[in-house]
């Protein structure tokens, strides 16, 4: 299954402040998912960002609030699952695409059961292995194989970037170049 630009939605699932500093590796995860979203602007694609129990959890990082600029506009969430809120479930139907790009933490858990949900609804979820992560690693690794035995496609920053590039030379393939270097 390639991944194109005219059929993909990118998700930036609860990226908080009072959660993030606990994630395994999460200065290297704040860096990829800061690039991911740089990179989603520069494509032109479509970005969600969820809040789990923001009461709880704290809102999405600062630096991804900065990154997001005028794609910031939080669905606050309370089931784990992005689709046990109509909202999302809405903004995908209105959206109309069927890949959707998965970023965020935690991996085991909201990452997980969303993108259960999606492949359950038809949607063709696809995580991204290095913008995801738990606090703990093993946690991560048992996520990302249920993932993929569940029929997600598993792939990285980096390779999704360049895939819904498509080609080199031009504007925006010098920006995606200069991102990731």
């Amino acid at each position: 299954m390639k991944i194109r630009r005219d059929n993909t939605i990118a998700v930036v699932v609860d990226a908080q402040e009072r959660l993030f500093p606990h994630i395994h590796e999460q200065q290297e995860l704040a860096g990829n998912i800061e690039k991911f979203i740089i990179g989603m602007q520069i494509l032109n694609l479509p970005i969600i960002v969820t809040e789990q129990y923001v009461k709880g959890l704290g809102r999405t990082l600062p630096r991804f609030q900065t990154a997001l600029s005028d794609y910031y506009s939080p669905m606050e969430k309370i089931s784990f699952s992005c689709c046990g809120e109509q909202e999302f479930l809405d903004s995908l139907e209105n959206l109309g695409r069927k890949q959707i790009l998965l970023v965020g933490i935690e991996a085991h858990i909201c990452v997980l059961q969303t993108a259960l949900d999606l492949r359950e609804r038809q949607y063709r979820p696809v995580i991204i292995e290095d913008c995801v992560s738990s606090r703990k690693p093993n946690d991560k690794r048992i996520a990302i194989e249920r993932m993929r035995r569940a029929g997600c496609v598993i792939t990285t920053l980096e390779s999704v970037l360049f895939e819904l590039c498509v080609v080199a030379g031009t504007d925006m393939f010098k920006q995606i170049s200069q991102l990731v270097k």
